[in-house]
């Protein structure tokens, strides 16, 4: 077999691969469908490639997967005109599963090269052409491969894939959970780091810095780091780094989300609170009111129960406490993608179910301050297991 590249950060194990090409050939060949189609350009929230193939999508780039339901993939990625390379199964030492690596030098923001990922993607699928073809991940896949493949192969049948890969994708093999457990790790380290160094005169985007520079020195591939900073009293709704220039000054709180993948690709997310002084009473208040929804939540969260039940059970909770009732999401799945489904939300058809990771954080302004807490659960056969941070739930305190 052909050793793994040590370029490649904690790769998947190969048994872990077969697993998941095996159970999506097994829905494929009950749904009838000779092959899927799917395209990403980042690893944030474009987790289907990199779930079939170990390899990330990034920056923007296209990376697109034809998958067939009886034998190995194409595909397509940055590089050069007309690469053109036939791999074994057990692949280069960086692609694996693949049979045909295709690649060619697109980019979105050169609307002329937009054919380009499109034909060569044709060609993994002209051997299905008069199949039935499933498209996974439309929200993300570009408008120019879907309308070249549908006129390439007029006499194709072309499904949504989408939810028939989601079903599987979402339910986490141990592998995949003791990834979400190292990523959960990593980000306890990353905020105390952040804590650790927090003082007035750094702006929010350095204290964001350090969060960023622990978590990818131990294995973070990538993320996000939002954070924000105010006075007492002042609602300090995080943001990007774009919104990150704030000056701290002595008597702030300031909140941070550490939202990255850990050693593998699997994404968690912890957030806390800080002061640089003491706490007021109402911060402290505010924040076990947190802890309070988010177990009222937990409690909810059992294998067979509807999304759109939690969401309703939770938003009465919320307005008999008179405090404002959640209009976005404050609790959903995790996996390659930062946000994965079920989404607890009411127009999500997925319930709850076990084994996979559920990050809970219950977050709202009220009284001039924003409130919130954040960890991530594995889902048992009867309900959450245990908090995966270690990190301390409190309000922290610098004096």
């Amino acid at each position: 077999m052909t050793e793994l590249s040590p370029r490649l950060q904690t790769p998947i194990s190969m048994k872990e691969l077969e697993r998941r090409w095996k159970a999506v050939r097994e829905a494929m060949k009950a749904a009838k469908i000779d092959a899927l189609l799917m395209q990403n350009n980042n690893d944030h929230m474009g987790g289907y490639v990199q779930w079939f193939t170990d390899l990330p999508a990034t920056n923007g780039y296209p990376q697109t997967v034809v998958f067939p339901q009886g034998e190995d993939m194409t595909l397509v990625s940055q590089g050069p005109f007309g690469m053109a390379k036939t791999l074994p199964h057990e692949g280069d030492g960086i692609r694996r599963g693949v049979k045909t690596w295709l690649t060619t030098p697109s980019y979105a923001s050169c609307h002329y090269t937009a054919p380009y990922d499109a034909e060569l993607a044709a060609k993994g699928l002209t051997p299905y052409g008069s199949g039935t073809i499933g498209l996974v991940g439309l929200y993300q896949m570009s408008a120019a491969v879907v309308d070249r493949v549908r006129k390439e192969f007029p006499k194709a049948k072309f499904v949504d894939a989408t939810e028939m890969v989601d079903r599987i994708k979402i339910i986490k093999s141990p592998e995949e959970q003791e990834l979400v457990r190292r990523a959960a790790a990593m980000q306890d380290g990353a905020m105390r780091a952040a804590f650790g160094a927090i003082e007035p005169g750094m702006r929010d985007r350095d204290v964001a810095a350090i969060a960023q520079e622990w978590s990818q020195r131990h294995g973070s591939e990538n993320g996000i780091y939002l954070c924000a900073s105010a006075p007492l009293g002042e609602s300090a709704a995080f943001g990007q780094r774009h919104y990150q220039n704030r000056v701290i000054r002595e008597g702030d709180y300031f909140t941070l989300l550490v939202e990255d993948s850990g050693p593998g690709g699997m994404y968690t997310e912890l957030g806390r609170t800080c002061v640089l002084g003491k706490a007021s009473a109402a911060l402290k208040e505010e924040f076990e009111f947190c802890l309070e929804a988010r177990r009222f939540t937990l409690n909810l969260l059992r294998p067979g129960t509807p999304a759109k039940e939690i969401w309703i059970q939770y938003n009465a909770f919320m307005k008999k406490n008179k405090r404002p009732e959640e209009a976005r999401l404050y609790c959903h799945g995790q996996g390659y993608d930062l946000v994965e489904r079920p989404l607890i939300r009411s127009d999500e058809p997925l319930p709850i179910e076990a084994d996979t990771n559920i990050v809970v954080h219950p977050t709202y302004v009220h009284r001039g301050i924003m409130s919130w807490v954040c960890d991530n659960y594995i889902i048992g056969k009867d309900g959450p297991g245990e908090r995966l941070h270690k990190f301390p739930e409190m309000i922290v305190e610098l004096g």
